[in-house]
This record gives structure tokens, C-alpha cells and sequence, in this order.
């Protein structure tokens, strides 16, 4: 993808190239300054975590690790259970987030999956006729409403529209077989 962006800007045909992150539908700023190999490296880098630039903070936790501290707020009871738990407060929440995390996984894909579409959709067509339409047929999640109103729109846009339509789709309905799953007690 780098290159085929890169190729594109070093022509210079004055039209904006857009990139968005089919995950999150967000767009994706692509510095594409040097050689194909450079723009590369960097995406790999920043996919990575990337590296910072300018001098790096040193301060509590264990950054080795990739342990962050930062501040949380809570009730003292709150407080006082996460003391009297094995290993303290720290590895309470810990555990905390990795049941949450597990449990969770198909709700947060598909969560994450509507909102890819509609990132991508507002960027790409917040001003197309019906847009507004076909976003609540969307999330109504009525298919034939949804590809009426987009038919008339740009065919690339549409096409990839759909596409993310179809993941947050199936993404959802997974979610909801995994709800329907659950022991009922």
C-alpha cells in the first residue's frame, strides 16, 4: 500500500490521497517524505509502537516492560477490596482487565467494526445525497434500505462501504450467537 501511495503522490496529480485503517476506519496520516523504503520503515516502526522523537520521559513503573503508570480513581471500598486482593491492587486490576479483555472480545469487534464503517463514511461520504439515511439504515441494520440509498454513489466508495458493512455485520451477529451462548441462571 505504501507504494502504491508513494508512486501516486510522486506523480503529482493534485488530488488528495486518503488512507484510513480498515480496523478503524480512521485516516491514517502516511508521511511520505524520502524513498519508498523510508515511508515503509516508518509505517512499520509506527505500526510497531513506533519511536518517539525528541527526548524520552523516564518517570515510576517499569517501562522495559511496557508497564504505564497512570492514575486511577475510585471509591475507598473499591480501594480497600483491590488491597485484599493477591498480589494487591495493581495485579487485581490486571487480572481484571484480562477477564474483561477475554469476556469481551466479540462485543469490543464488533463495536469497533461499526465504527470503522462510520469513520470511513463520514470522511468519504458525509456530503453524498442520503448519507444521513443510509447511516441509520445501517445502524437499524437494514440491508436493503442501506444498498438502495448507497447505489447511486461513487462506485469505489460504495464498494468499500460495503465491505466494512459486511465485516460490522458479521461481526455483530457473532457477538450476539456469543451473548445467546451464555448459561442462562
Amino acid at each position: 500500500m505504501a507504494a502504491k501511495v508513494k508512486a501516486a503522490a510522486d506523480r503529482g496529480e493534485g488530488k488528495p490521497i486518503l488512507v484510513f485503517d480498515d480496523l478503524t476506519g480512521e485516516l491514517l496520516e502516511v508521511d511520505l517524505r524520502g524513498t519508498v523504503a523510508e515511508v515503509v520503515q516508518r509505517l512499520t516502526r509506527a505500526d510497531k509502537g513506533g519511536v518517539t522523537e525528541g527526548p524520552q520521559k523516564h518517570g515510576p513503573g517499569r517501562p522495559r516492560l511496557g508497564v504505564i503508570p497512570r492514575e486511577v480513581t475510585l471509591l475507598p471500598g473499591q480501594w480497600d477490596w483491590l488491597d485484599g486482593q493477591p498480589g494487591g491492587a495493581s495485579a487485581a486490576l490486571r487480572r481484571l482487565v484480562y477477564e474483561a479483555k477475554r469476556s469481551g472480545r466479540g462485543k469490543d469487534r464488533a463495536r469497533q467494526s461499526q465504527d470503522a464503517v462510520y469513520h470511513f463514511m463520514t470522511a468519504m461520504a458525509g456530503d453524498f445525497p442520503g448519507f444521513e439515511e443510509a447511516l441509520r439504515a445501517f445502524y437499524r441494520r437494514d440491508h436493503q434500505r442501506f444498498g438502495s440509498i448507497v447505489e447511486s454513489w461513487p462506485k469505489d466508495v460504495r464498494k468499500h462501504v460495503e465491505k466494512l458493512v459486511a465485516i460490522a455485520s458479521l461481526n455483530q451477529t457473532a457477538a450476539e450467537e456469543k451473548l445467546d451462548e451464555r448459561p442462562r441462571g
